[in-house]
């Protein structure tokens, strides 16, 4: 228990780690410990009590994680929507009540989480491969084949045999940040570094790239933060 929150603790052994380092996952999901090899666990123990405060001072600044349960809202590309559960048989869809964005998802209610989540999964689909498309027509480049996770710590990536891979949770996210994270990756397939040419191609994959990269900065957190596990028990 650290600053009021239950985290998972992942001690991973590194054998190039010279001493103990300390990772605060994303959206405050869970600790990481980098430990170099044979090291007692004591010693974990007694590095984690040392950071204690260090911990409580970085965590209070991060959103409780907000479960996905009804009555909630949760962001669908950057807009509020209020989940609303229905029983009985049928499909999870946006609409509009009295001018309020809703989300209505029917089935069992232990199911919602999961129902939301792939629901956000098919909409990244659709949004993601039709943008995909526009940039690789745009640099002269094919993607091998595009993926979609629910990684911790990268929105994106572009491997050198040019898959694509990205998280589904990025539907959350306003259309011009999505847009900037597929412009993102799809500028990796012609210039595989962080450099000037790479910076300036996404720039012109994307002109709006420094406002979305901000935001994905300021926001990223609280939307890795949001918890679509089954928690009809909590």
């Amino acid at each position: 228990m650290v600053a009021e929150r239950n985290l998972p603790l992942k001690i991973v052994e590194n054998d190039r780690a010279k001493r103990l380092t300390l990772r605060i996952e994303a959206g405050g999901r869970g600790l990481r410990v980098t430990v170099p090899p044979g090291l007692r666990k004591g010693e974990v123990d007694q590095f984690l009590d040392r950071h204690q405060g260090w911990l409580e001072t970085k965590l209070a600044k991060l959103p409780n994680l907000p479960r996905v349960r009804p009555g909630v809202k949760i962001p669908i590309r950057g807009e509020a929507h209020l989940i609303v559960h229905e029983d009985g048989r049928g499909t999870v869809a946006t609409e509009i009540i009295t001018g309020e964005p809703v989300l209505r998802v029917y089935g069992r209610a232990e199911h919602l989480p999961r129902r939301v989540a792939d629901f956000l999964k098919r909409e990244a689909r659709n949004d993601i491969e039709r943008l995909v498309a526009k940039h690789t027509a745009s640099v002269g480049r094919a993607a091998r084949s595009i993926r979609y996770k629910d990684t911790s710590s990268r929105w994106g990536s572009c491997s050198s045999e040019g898959n694509l891979s990205f998280s589904w949770r990025i539907m959350m996210a306003p259309p011009v940040v999505i847009d900037y994270l597929v412009a993102h990756e799809v500028a990796h397939l012609k210039e595989m570094n962080h450099g000037p040419k790479f910076w300036a191609l996404c720039a012109r994959l994307c002109p709006r790239t420094e406002e979305a990269r901000a935001w994905l900065k300021r926001n990223g957190g609280a939307l890795q933060a949001i918890d679509f596990s089954n928690n009809s028990d909590a």
